[in-house]
């Protein structure tokens, strides 16, 4: 008699991240220029407008993943976020309260007050140590330019050590070309941080997300972090499954009619493999549901931001959040 075939069944995480775009809250702070994003300043950042805001990525984060997962993202880096207050906001919101997610995040120095952060569900994802990392950068008159720090989170993703890393790259205002070196220095801390991570375990599952402000192409990317080389595992490049999304068109923004796709999730070389027995990486995209996108105009199809050109819009972010999912065999 023949047995019944044994149907092999998984269990999926998904790791995402969000620029959620100037998530700042309506108090005047007096150590950063967040003048603008109060009740008086030019954006008449109202309290309404703020719990629109919290709503609004709220809702995103909620539906990230879900139609696979039928959840929301187990750990999830931000970036533009101002403070730990507005963080705490948007878990405790209704759409995200009952996952229970806690916050790392710590303040940076940069100069319009923003940071980068990383909340996680705490029945799946056991921090163990986390730490910031500053980049110092000087601009052409050899002053400081104060930027955003890079954060180092290791901890246990059910049982399975992690370590994550979640930056915000130096900006292209001032063009690309000029402020590229300030991108190569990040990508370089960024390397240094992956390096002393592999001096002390060199089997760590590492992953590097952010808002890089280059693409998957460009070198501060390419001849630091990655390599597209799938198959080596021993390599310490990182491998970066969104160099196949980008070289199809897709993108995370657009600028003057063109899409960047500057949100980069990057993965060490132990976790794409086939083995499925520990979690490893299945795949990789861009959430831009219908909701999210701008639906007509010149601007059709590019993501629906609250502000566009100092008017209020009532929109959500300027980039799209990216994901990737891991995936591991269960008996």
């Amino acid at each position: 008699m023949a047995h019944p075939q044994k149907v092999a069944r998984y269990s999926i995480r998904t790791i995402a991240f969000y620029n959620v775009e100037n998530l700042f809250d309506t108090v005047n702070d007096s150590l950063f220029f967040d003048d603008e994003m109060t009740p008086d300043g030019n954006y008449n950042w109202t309290l309404e407008r703020y719990s629109l805001k919290i709503q609004h990525i709220a809702e995103v984060i909620s539906k990230i993943g879900r139609s696979i997962t039928q959840t929301c993202p187990d750990i999830v880096g931000l970036s533009e976020v101002e403070n730990l207050h507005v963080i705490k906001d948007l878990i405790n919101h209704p759409l995200l309260r009952t996952y229970d997610f806690k916050i790392i995040h710590f303040d940076s120095p940069d100069e319009r007050g923003i940071d980068v952060a990383l909340i996680y569900k705490s029945n799946r994802f056991i921090p163990i140590s986390f730490k910031s990392h500053r980049l110092l950068i000087f601009n052409d008159s050899d002053q400081r330019d104060f930027t955003r720090d890079q954060l180092v989170v290791e901890g246990l993703l059910e049982g399975e050590e992690f370590y994550i890393i979640v930056s915000h790259w130096p900006s292209r205002s001032g063009g690309a070309a000029r402020s590229q070196p300030f991108r190569k220095a990040a990508a370089r801390l960024n390397r240094r941080i992956i390096d002393s991570v592999l001096r002390i375990n060199l089997d760590a599952k590492i992953i590097s997300m952010g808002d890089l402000n280059d693409n998957p192409n460009d070198s501060s990317i390419k001849n630091t972090l990655t390599s597209s080389d799938r198959q080596n595992e021993e390599s310490p490049a990182l491998f970066n499954p969104m160099q196949s999304l980008y070289k199809k068109g897709n993108g995370s923004l657009a600028y003057r009619d063109q899409w960047n796709l500057f949100d980069q999730i990057l993965l060490s070389k132990n976790l794409v493999n086939e083995n499925r027995k520990s979690y490893t990486f299945w795949k990789a995209g861009i959430y831009h549901p219908a909701y999210l996108r701008i639906k007509s105009g010149n601007y059709k199809g590019y993501p629906f931001r609250t502000y566009v050109a100092g008017r209020y819009t009532g929109g959500y972010s300027d980039h799209f959040p990216v994901y990737a999912f891991l995936i591991k065999k269960v008996d």
